[in-house]
């Protein structure tokens, strides 16, 4: 089961997707990526892709993010998804997408300009590259943004895309947390 763990919906409990297509991200390791990033910049929007539960656009917005744009291309997820946005009441301030987050996502700078981008993609599927690629040819992001990428700590992740390098690194068990900020 995974909860929201701080800001206005603490405590609250998302749906995740059956299966095993979906990997939540450990309570401890959201936590742990929010204690980073501090305080989100009033007015914020944030991008989740490969969404799953939507657990960190949700903990965004629980957080105090003006809106959240998820992006998730597996059926089963997707409902669980606008179940769960439906289920907290977060319509107003959020939009989902059935999308492929690693291919063209152009679409998202026709109205949107995000300044923190969460990926989790499946570990080992070899997405993280063509996501990187993706996002920083959508031109979706603000100059001072950041991407915060979560894989297997055994899966190979660019030190580069587009303006964007590798400026941190986490270990979290497995799990690795790659943290990207603009050089421009």
């Amino acid at each position: 089961m995974v909860r929201i763990i701080a800001g206005e919906l603490r405590g609250r409990r998302l749906r995740t997707p059956p299966g095993r297509s979906t990997r939540p991200t450990a309570d401890r390791t959201r936590e742990a990526v929010f204690d980073i990033l501090g305080d989100l910049p009033r007015g914020a929007w944030v991008l989740d892709l490969f969404a799953g539960s939507g657990a960190f656009g949700i903990e965004a917005l629980s957080r105090g993010a003006a809106g959240a744009v998820f992006v998730e291309n597996d059926r089963r997820a997707f409902a669980v998804l606008r179940g769960n946005l439906q289920a907290l009441d977060l319509g107003r301030r959020s939009r989902a997408f059935f999308r492929d987050a690693a291919r063209g996502l152009g679409f998202l700078a026709r109205g949107f300009r995000f300044r923190i981008a969460f990926l989790d993609p499946p570990y080992r599927a070899g997405l993280v590259p063509p996501a990187l690629q993706a996002l920083a040819a959508a031109g979706c992001m603000d100059p001072a943004g950041l991407l915060v990428v979560e894989h297997a700590a055994d899966e190979e992740v660019p030190e580069s895309a587009g303006p964007f390098r590798r400026s941190d690194l986490r270990r979290y068990g497995d799990t690795l947390v790659s943290f990207y900020s603009s050089m421009l």
